[in-house]
């Protein structure tokens, strides 16, 4: 299996568990989602190539996107925010 049917597949599981549908990619709860999974696999890579500066870059966009999505279903629905932090595991 390659790396990017990998990719696709991995994504398709996240979409298929938070969204409730295989087709519900747009939806901000499963936005957020894909941003967490992969801002926690670039702190992996950060890990091994500490010196990666482009790709930091990249991971604080992801960062900021994510902030503001959760701001965002914060102020809409409250109960979905704190369902979705609880399932992601974000807030300690």
């Amino acid at each position: 299996m390659s790396v990017s049917t990998a990719v696709k597949t991995k994504k398709a599981e996240i979409v298929k568990k938070i969204g409730k549908t295989a087709t519900n990619t747009g939806s901000t709860d499963v936005q957020i989602a894909l941003l967490t999974t992969r801002i926690q696999e670039l702190n992996q890579h950060f890990k091994k190539f500490p010196k990666d500066h482009h790709s930091n870059r990249g991971l604080l966009k992801m960062v900021g996107q994510r902030k503001r999505l959760l701001n965002y279903l914060r102020t809409t629905d409250a109960g979905r925010y704190t369902s979705l932090i609880n399932t992601l595991g974000l807030r300690k």
